[in-house]
C-alpha cells in the first residue's frame, strides 16, 4: 500500500469518526436540555400535575399557576400567521418566478431576502406604535361590523378595538414569516424543469394551470417544508409578540381582540422578576411545553414529508 494510499484512508476515518462525534454531541445536547427542563420544572409538575395545562389561573402572589392562557396565545397566533402568510407568500413566489418581468425578479427577491434579516424587536416597536393604532382605529370596528355578525364566527371578533391583542400579534408575526416562506418557496419552484412547464403551456395551458397541476405537485414536498418552517420561526418568537400580544393572562372568552399572553411574552416579561421556588419552576415548565409543541409540530411535519415521498414514489 502506497503512502498516499495509507494517508488517504486515515483522512477519510478521521472524517467519518468527527462527523459521529458532532452528530452524539448535537444529541447529547438535545437530551440535556430535555433532562434540565424537567429537573428544574419538577416542584411545578409535582404541585399543579396535569391541572397545569387546563388551568387558565396566573396568580404569582397566591403560588397558583396555569399554561392555558400561553398555550392558548401561542397556538392562535401562529394559527393566524400561517393562515395570513401561506397565501400571500405563494402569490409572491409565483410572481417572482413565472410573471415577473426579468429586471425586477432580482431587486425584487433581494428586498423580500432583506426583509428577513430585520431584527424581531424591530417589527416589534413598529407593530405598537404603528401597526397597533391603525389597525385598532380602522380594521378592528370594520371587522366587528362586518365578521362580527356572522354566527358562531363572529364571536371571534368582538369586543372593544384596542389595537393590541391576539390577532394584532398573529399579523405581525404573519409580516415577519412571510420572507422565510417566500425565500423557499421560491426556490423550490425555481428547481421545475423548464421542459415540464413548456409542455403543459404547450398543450394550451394557463398560468393558472400550469402551477397546479405541474408546479405544485414536482414541489409540494420542498413547499411544506417552507410552511413548516414558518410556523416553526412562529412557535418560538419573542420580542414582537410581547410588544402587540397584551401580555394579559385572562382567558374570559375566545375573542380574537382582547389582549393576551403566549408561552414565550410570559417568559420574557417574569423571568427576570421570578422569585426562586414555584413561580420560576413554572415559568420553565412553560419553557418545557413550548419545547413539546414544538416538536410535536417538527414531528407531523416529518410524517407528512416521509407520506408524501412514498406517495411520489408509487406513483
Amino acid at each position: 500500500m502506497s503512502a498516499s494510499q495509507t494517508k488517504g484512508k486515515f483522512g477519510d476515518w478521521v472524517f467519518f469518526n468527527l462527523t459521529r462525534v458532532f452528530a452524539i454531541i448535537t444529541l447529547a445536547l438535545l437530551v440535556g436540555i430535555v433532562i434540565s427542563l424537567t429537573w428544574s420544572a419538577m416542584p411545578s409538575i409535582t404541585k399543579f400535575g396535569f391541572g397545569f395545562l387546563t388551568s387558565s389561573e396566573w396568580n404569582p402572589p397566591a403560588e397558583r399557576f396555569g399554561a392555558l392562557v400561553p398555550m392558548y396565545g401561542t397556538i392562535v397566533t401562529s394559527l393566524i400567521a400561517l393562515v395570513v402568510a401561506l397565501p400571500i407568500s405563494f402569490g409572491i413566489a409565483l410572481f417572482l418566478t413565472e410573471l415577473s418581468p426579468t429586471w425586477l425578479r432580482r431587486p425584487l427577491g433581494i428586498a423580500i431576502e432583506l426583509l428577513a434579516g430585520i431584527p424581531s424587536i424591530v417589527y416589534g416597536i413598529w407593530g405598537l406604535l404603528v401597526f397597533a393604532p391603525i389597525f385598532g382605529e380602522y380594521v378592528q370596528p370594520f371587522l366587528a361590523n362586518t365578521l362580527g355578525r356572522v354566527p358562531f364566527v363572529g364571536s371571534l371578533f368582538s369586543g372593544a378595538p384596542l389595537g393590541i391583542g391576539i390577532l394584532a400579534a398573529g399579523i405581525i408575526l404573519a409580516i415577519m414569516i412571510i420572507p422565510f416562506v417566500t425565500s423557499v418557496m421560491r426556490d423550490v419552484f425555481e428547481l421545475v424543469p423548464p421542459m415540464y412547464k413548456e409542455s403543459c403551456y404547450g398543450l394550451g395551458g394557463t398560468t393558472w394551470e400550469v402551477v397546479w397541476k405541474v408546479v405544485l405537485p414536482y414541489t409540494r414536498v420542498g413547499v411544506i417544508g417552507g410552511v413548516m418552517l414558518g410556523l416553526g420561526r412562529a412557535l418560538g418568537e419573542t420580542m414582537a409578540v410581547t410588544f402587540v400580544i397584551g401580555n394579559a393572562s385572562l382567558l374570559s372568552n375566545f375573542s380574537l381582540f382582547l389582549p393576551g399572553n403566549s408561552i414565550t411574552s410570559a417568559l420574557a416579561n417574569e423571568f427576570g422578576e421570578a422569585t426562586p421556588g414555584l413561580y420560576t419552576s413554572a415559568l420553565i415548565e412553560l419553557g418545557l411545553i413550548l419545547f413539546v409543541i414544538t416538536f410535536i409540530v417538527l414531528t407531523m411535519s416529518k410524517l407528512l414529508l416521509l407520506s408524501l415521498e412514498k406517495q411520489s414514489g408509487k406513483q
